[in-house]
């Protein structure tokens, strides 16, 4: 398969996954989404709502509130309950495509439909920062934008489609990235249209 290269360490992998297998991790998705419902996540000090809504798998889920901010916390902000389990195709992925000895503990599932967006951001809440971040698109394409360690360096667009594998490791584990815009009807894979990403990470050390 080809490869899309923009910093060492960044890969994009397209049409990892077969529209079989796609479906079979969104019937996973959506199971679990049940015991930890999608939410509206809020950021920091503004309390402003963001534009996609948000679950997790893991030990660990990536939350954001107005009163404490980004954070990891081990049950679901609504429910109070742990997070279900990350699904098994997802922890093979991550043996199959990156070099890292420990498992994920975390993933992050957002949900985008409509105007969705994500600003450039990097991810640096964890303290296994040696461990590579693999997202997983399903459904409608996204564009995709990658820049530098800075957020003044200069950025890229990639298209990310449903079944693509993404990887940032290496030095680009802590590049700015963010998604500009959904392709809305790009794909029919979600029924009611939209895209969902899959990120996985390593939260602790090994």
């Amino acid at each position: 398969m080809a490869t899309l290269t923009a910093l060492d360490g960044f890969r994009v992998l397209p049409g990892f996954l077969s529209r079989g297998e796609q479906q079979d991790l969104l019937s996973d998705v959506f199971a679990r989404a049940k015991q930890a419902p999608f939410y509206t996540p809020t950021m920091p000090r503004t309390g402003a709502p963001m534009s996609v809504r948000m679950t997790n798998f893991g030990a660990f889920g990536w939350v954001t509130d107005k009163e404490q901010g980004y954070r990891y916390e081990v049950f679901h902000p609504f429910t109070g309950r742990p997070w279900p389990d990350i699904p098994d195709r997802l922890l093979e992925i991550w043996q199959e495509v990156c070099d890292y000895d420990a498992e994920p503990e975390a993933c992050l599932v957002n949900l985008y439909q409509g105007d969705a967006k994500m600003g450039l951001h990097v991810d640096s809440d964890e303290e296994a920062w040696d461990a590579p971040v693999l997202s997983i698109s399903l459904g409608d394409t996204a564009l995709f934008r990658i820049g530098g360690v800075l957020r003044s360096d200069p950025t890229r667009s990639v298209r990310l489609s449903s079944g693509d594998v993404c990887i940032l490791a290496g030095p680009s584990r802590r590049a700015f990235h963010g998604v500009d815009r959904i392709l809305n009807g790009t794909s029919s894979l979600i029924p009611q249209g939209g895209r969902i990403n899959l990120t996985l990470r390593r939260v602790t050390e090994p």
